[in-house]
């Protein structure tokens, strides 16, 4: 029987495929029906390309000996037979490991040299480099070799105290947490920074991604990588040992990089792994259920987190339970239960959002079809009215007639002047408000922050300066919207005299207020702000760390104003194109209009046929957009695939 994760993912990815043809589908039918507008062509290909390409990231999190890459390989690699992921006593996975499956490449493993940390460049950078990575290729079809390939991962290099000083390794005012060094006064340091493994497993072919994160060192001296579990992890598992509970470093690593921020409790999960060892042979099975309980309160208090987000799981006995095909011994194991929260909150909370994203969108696609029904309901009626005074005319009223029409076509011709400087001030005012985010303004603030993070010796006052820069960051973003928002007035009220004197039906869209940009940058800023801390400072001190924050830093602030120009530039253009799209229609509206009068002035029953014509067209238009409603409220009210039921868990280990 399939895991139950993998149900979930099906009905997830299947939802998502659904919904992305049925919009797929629904944008042929209106470019078909001359029901869609530029304005609603955009957000719609946006969200189409969202639903097609979502992404899960669930990041595993522990400090060593802890399990994780046991529950690793119960959750993903039980159907090889055997681990895969080195899980044995002690030291395993030394360096970040991110699962994840690309059809474009083979199966493989890549592998990023520790030196690389000598480099600013974050990893988003060495991600674009695919030279600088070790690659060694991977056989599904040969469990055992491929154990055996990803051993590397474990992979440690020796080197001096002042060499793993400058790689982040060793910290002189923390001595607790320092490698012991050898006869030779060497430390013992990861051999790789990071490793992107590629395969073709059914979890990962459907949008999963699994980070294996071990330990503070692993998390700590990479500001990235923090950045990524607090903010763009759809989930992240800590997990802790039962034997163990909450150490001092398991509280560190959980108060220091793991802490939700406001608004972000639900993403993170506590594992207390190894509870089969919480199970006294000479015992009764009530006392191990008390020994649980007892150790599942105390580290929920711990943590600061709800007790039911802390699971206890046997990961040796579920990956032994799921090769075997013991059902019992897997619901004991609590590692359905653990799959059950993954299915029901990452995959629930993420179609939540995308359901709401397909509402937004089709909101839009009504009120544009509207715009474009209204217009054609409009230019039928005119004409109609037209032909109907025509009955029983003569040639010489139907060549008046036409003359008329063609001296309409020359005002509205001679009113596009007014149109030209509705353009040109829309494109002036446009590049005001892109102006505050472009890369060049925003440099010399980050330039200013990344001198004083890499100031040598102790920071004092770094805090304040840090605050400083990210308000006058945030203070750019506020004057681009500002902007945008006099630039939507000035909108607004131009359409709403063409509206008037044209006959248009154009509507001004609201302006994006950039909020998800502030929150974003406030959100970023705040999460690398522990750095800053004076736990943090020393570590800080360091020349190449400092360097790594900063370049950090600088990546995403420029992501995000990027990220705001392309929202505004998209805003921009199709708050301006219906202009132009209706202008067209217009004319296009005056050309008929005289085609029809020729036709009518050379044959007498032309009159009829062509009044007959627009009755059919109206009343095709009224059914197009009956029809409209009907696919936009099946959207709507598209059911969300129904989430796989898991059995309820003991909460114990056999």
């Amino acid at each position: 029987m399939p895991a139950l994760l993998d149900r979930s993912l099906d009905a997830y990815g299947a939802w998502r495929h659904d919904t992305a043809e049925r919009l797929d589908r629904l944008q042929h039918w209106l470019d078909a029906h001359r029901l869609s507008d530029t304005a609603t062509q955009s957000p719609l290909r946006r969200v189409v390309q969202w639903l097609q390409d979502d992404r899960l990231l669930v990041a595993f999190v522990a400090e060593f000996s802890r399990g994780k890459s046991e529950l690793i390989n119960a959750l993903l690699f039980a159907g090889s037979g055997q681990r895969i992921v080195p899980a044995r006593a002690g030291r395993t996975t030394m360096c970040p490991t991110e699962f994840g499956y690309d059809a474009a490449l083979p199966p493989c493993i890549r592998l990023l040299p520790i030196d690389s940390r000598l480099d600013p460049r974050p990893l988003s950078a060495w991600r674009a480099e695919p030279e600088a990575w070790t690659r060694l290729p991977l056989d599904p079809a040969d469990p055992p070799r491929m154990a055996a390939v990803m051993e590397r991962v474990a992979q440690v290099r020796r080197m001096p105290v002042a060499a793993a000083r400058a790689l982040g390794f060793w910290d002189d005012e923390a001595p607790a947490s320092q490698p012991v060094p050898d006869a030779r006064g060497q430390v013992e340091v990861p051999m790789w920074r990071h490793a992107l493994v590629n395969i073709d497993h059914p979890l990962l072919r459907r949008g999963l991604v699994v980070l294996d994160t071990p330990g503070l060192n692993a998390v700590g001296v990479e500001p990235e990588l923090t950045l990524d579990l607090r903010a763009h992890a759809h989930a992240v598992v800590f997990v802790l040992g039962a034997d163990i509970g909450v150490s001092r470093s398991d509280l560190a690593l959980w108060r220091d990089q793991l802490a939700p921020s406001a608004g972000r409790a639900d993403t993170r999960l506590a594992v207390l792994n190894k509870s089969d060892l919480l199970r006294d042979p000479l015992g009764t099975p009530q006392q191990a259920q008390t020994a649980i309980a007892r150790q599942l309160a105390s580290v929920a208090a711990l943590l600061g987190v709800p007790p039911a987000r802390v699971l206890p799981v046997s990961a040796r006995d579920g990956l032994v339970a799921r090769i075997a095909g013991d059902e019992a011994a897997l619901q004991a194991s609590g590692l359905t239960a653990l799959e059950a929260h993954l299915a029901d909150e990452l995959l629930g909370r993420r179609r939540a959002l995308l359901r709401e994203a397909v509402a937004a969108l089709v909101d839009e696609l009504r009120a544009g079809a509207a715009r474009q029904a209204n217009i054609q309901r409009r230019d039928l009626d005119e004409q109609a009215l037209e032909l109907r005074a025509l009955r029983g005319k003569n040639s010489g009223v139907i060549a008046g007639m036409r003359e008329r029409v063609q001296s309409e076509q020359r005002a509205f011709d001679t009113g596009q002047t007014r149109i030209h400087s509705i353009r040109t001030v829309h494109a002036r005012m446009l590049r005001d408000c892109l102006a505050p985010l472009d890369p060049e303004v925003a440099q010399p603030v980050l330039a200013e922050l990344s001198a004083v993070l890499q100031r040598g010796g102790l920071k004092l006052g770094i805090g304040r300066r840090y605050e400083q820069a990210v308000d006058r960051l945030a203070a750019q973003l506020q004057q681009a919207a500002t902007g945008a928002a006099e630039l939507h007035t000035m909108l607004d009220a131009s359409f709403r005299g063409l509206n008037a004197g044209l006959g248009f039906s154009l509507q001004a869209g609201a302006a994006p207020s950039l909020a998800r940009q502030s929150e974003e940058l406030r959100r970023t800023a705040g999460e690398l702000l522990p750095h800053l801390d004076l736990t943090q400072r020393l570590r800080l001190a360091q020349p190449a760390f400092a360097a790594r924050m900063a370049k950090t830093l600088d990546d995403r602030v420029q992501a995000l104003f990027a990220d705001a120009r392309a929202d505004l530039a998209a805003w921009g253009r199709s708050a301006i194109e219906p202009l132009r799209g209706q202008l067209d229609a217009r004319r296009a509206v005056f050309l008929r209009r005289i085609d029809a009068l020729d036709r009518i002035r050379e044959a007498a029953s032309g009159l009829d046929e062509r009044l007959q014509d627009i009755d059919g067209q109206i009343a095709a238009l009224a059914a197009a957009e009956r029809q409209l409603y009907g696919l936009l409220d099946a959207l709507v009210g598209l059911p969300p695939a129904a989430p796989a039921q898991a059995a309820p868990a003991t909460g114990t280990a056999p």
